[in-house]
């Protein structure tokens, strides 16, 4: 692959990065981010905070109000300026926020998102980390545009925002005029954003030092592979929720489907319309999903061969179950399991540590 490189900086330097504090907001993203930046394109001196090169970014955590704010979390931070004294920057970057319902959604200060969409009016690229999207959705920024969020906000982000194209399975989408918003799907995945923002405006080379300094690693395999079934069971439709504490004792039977059909005394088309409307998956597909994360947990913790642990969620034929597997988790069971198997040197330091206490 060609090395990518340093977009032309004819915007001032240092980039002015404001990074805005939400309430909502979880410190370890938005600290995770801060550090990032403040280090590249930089080499420090070991014994000062004074760089020996020219920094690339100076980026600022940004509050509606002065003073200490107090996070989700509990830790209280002090911003290092407020809205009213930042008039323009070159991006605005939006750290998780940890909501989940609409009430804690429409709770968001709407003074920062007033002054969000004013910063991008005036010319402010835009990123958002994980639940951030949910901030730029709800200014209204990504009407008509694609995005991606973290995989346990799909359901509320879709149900919200249904004119934003939701792509959850991907880890960063462009989208916007002159693609001048980028969004980042779940938690670790701001070390995408940040490394992505270091590419561009330094080059490969750069990202990759960046990389390896912090020992960050891109996801490239998106979101599925780290994605778990949400079973909406809040729907308040009795038959279908009936159906569902049915599965999860039966989904290894071939005859699942009919035999939710006849649980429910529905019509067959009536069935199908009533379940996708609660759910938010056809009963095929919540079988299917719901066979698929019991095999994760039996690859992550159970040494038997694949075929039988495709053969206990109700598959006897090993490809198929192979095709499907892959096409939910986004991985092979066989790069599942290596990949969320705790590694050799850990599980034999835990067994090591539980017979020390033991003797």
């Amino acid at each position: 692959m060609k090395p990518i490189q340093p977009a032309s900086l004819t915007e001032k330097r240092p980039l002015q990065v404001s990074i805005v504090a939400f309430a909502e907001c979880d410190p370890s993203i938005m600290y995770g981010i801060f550090d990032t930046l403040w280090i590249a394109g930089a080499h420090w001196k070991s014994n000062s905070n004074e760089p020996t090169s020219e920094v690339l970014f100076a980026p600022r955590l940004i509050a509606a109000n002065p003073g200490p704010l107090t996070l989700i979390t509990g830790v209280t931070i002090l911003p290092q300026a407020t809205i009213d004294e930042v008039e323009q920057t070159d991006y605005v970057l939006v750290p998780n926020v940890v909501v989940d319902t609409p009430e804690t959604i429409a709770a968001l200060d709407r003074k920062l998102l007033e002054w969000i969409v004013r910063m991008h009016r005036k010319g402010a690229r835009l990123l958002a980390a994980c639940g951030g999207s949910i901030v730029l959705a709800e200014a209204g920024l990504l009407d008509g545009q694609s995005a991606t969020t973290h995989w346990l906000y799909a359901s509320l982000f879709r149900n919200r925002y249904p004119r934003v194209d939701l792509r959850e399975e991907r880890i960063l989408v462009q989208s916007g005029p002159g693609h001048s918003i980028v969004c980042s799907g779940g938690a670790s995945s701001w070390q995408d954003l940040t490394l992505f923002l270091i590419a561009r405006h330094a080059g490969t080379a750069e990202a990759i030092r960046i990389s390896k300094l912090f020992l960050y690693q891109w996801h490239r395999d998106g979101q599925l592979p780290y994605a778990s079934m949400i079973a909406n069971v809040g729907h308040g439709d009795m038959i279908i929720e009936k159906c569902q504490e049915y599965v999860p004792d039966h989904y290894q039977s071939r005859d699942i489907l009919s035999q939710l059909l006849r649980l429910s005394g529905l019509p067959k088309r009536s069935f199908d319309r009533r379940f996708k409307k609660a759910t938010g998956y056809s009963p095929l597909e919540y079988v299917q999903w719901l066979r698929v994360e019991e095999a994760k947990q039996m690859l992550e913790l159970d040494e038997r061969p694949i075929e039988d642990i495709a053969f206990d969620v109700g598959y006897s034929d090993l490809a198929s179950f192979r095709r499907l597997f892959r096409k939910i988790a986004g991985l092979t069971p066989g790069e599942y399991r290596r990949r969320f198997r705790l590694p050799e040197n850990v599980e034999a330091a835990l067994r090591a540590a539980s017979a020390e206490e033991l003797a």
